[in-house]
């Protein structure tokens, strides 16, 4: 089973232009995602996808692999499916690229799901939310679980609503298990491929989450319970606090 880890790299980002070439520390941000991704036990590939020279040319440098893809795609997941497109893959593994200090471990638990069960296509992961902050940042993407750890709904919104306790209230994260998306996608490739075909459902549209088509056309999303959170990088006042826990 051989396993791609792509990582999709533009600079025109409206918050934060040019942030995959952001110092961190000494280090680009890229090249720091592009080593924790190499330490995981289950990728045997690493590329860098992007549209931007400046990128491609950063990669070389520190030796990684970097491939040009089109400037006109609308989503990350588009870009990583034209890198491993002519590539001999099963599994391929959707690395944010804003995420300089990304666990390996949670790389591969994201993984294991497809190695065990070739009943799905698709797996994630999630945290428990544990602040009011978190539960009510429309940034912050919520999901709700069947018994089975299958994704039943992600949303912006509060998600699972408690009639008894407002959002605002301690009591309802002491009543109910909340839990954060983590944007990390494992995909078998032929339904990559599928994936990538088709087109924006509702409820994509509506919420602007891409993972909602795979949901609203009957595939499961298998998501994995990790401890450990992932800070990603989209404004300054990012950068200021990840440099900070440097």
């Amino acid at each position: 089973m051989t396993i791609t880890g792509v990582i999709p790299a533009r600079y025109a980002s409206t918050r934060l232009p040019g942030k995959p070439l952001l110092i961190i520390k000494g280090k680009p941000m890229i090249q720091r995602v592009y080593e924790q991704t190499l330490k995981s036990k289950l990728i045997n590939r690493v590329i860098v996808a992007t549209d931007d020279i400046r990128i491609h040319e950063s990669v070389k440098n520190f030796g990684g692999e970097s491939v040009m893809t089109s400037a006109k795609h609308n989503s990350g997941t588009d870009r990583i499916y034209e890198a491993v497109k002519k590539i001999k893959c099963d599994i391929v593994v959707n690395i944010q690229g804003d995420e300089p200090f990304i666990d390996p471990v949670n790389i591969d638990k994201a993984i294991l799901p497809l190695l065990k069960d070739k009943s799905f296509n698709v797996s994630t992961l999630a945290i428990r939310i544990k602040d009011l902050a978190g539960l009510n940042d429309i940034n912050k993407v919520k999901v709700v679980l069947d018994k089975n750890n299958y994704a039943l709904y992600f949303s912006r919104n509060v998600i699972p609503f408690d009639m008894k306790f407002t959002s605002e209230e301690k009591n309802s994260l002491n009543k109910i298990k909340y839990y954060k998306h983590i944007g990390l996608y494992v995909f078998r490739k032929e339904y990559l491929k599928k994936f990538t075909s088709m087109k924006k459902s509702f409820l994509e549209r509506t919420e602007n989450l891409e993972q909602l088509r795979i949901l609203e056309s009957g595939e499961k999303i298998k998501v994995t319970i990790t401890r450990k959170d992932s800070f990603s990088v989209d404004t300054y006042e990012d950068l200021k606090s990840i440099k900070r826990l440097c």
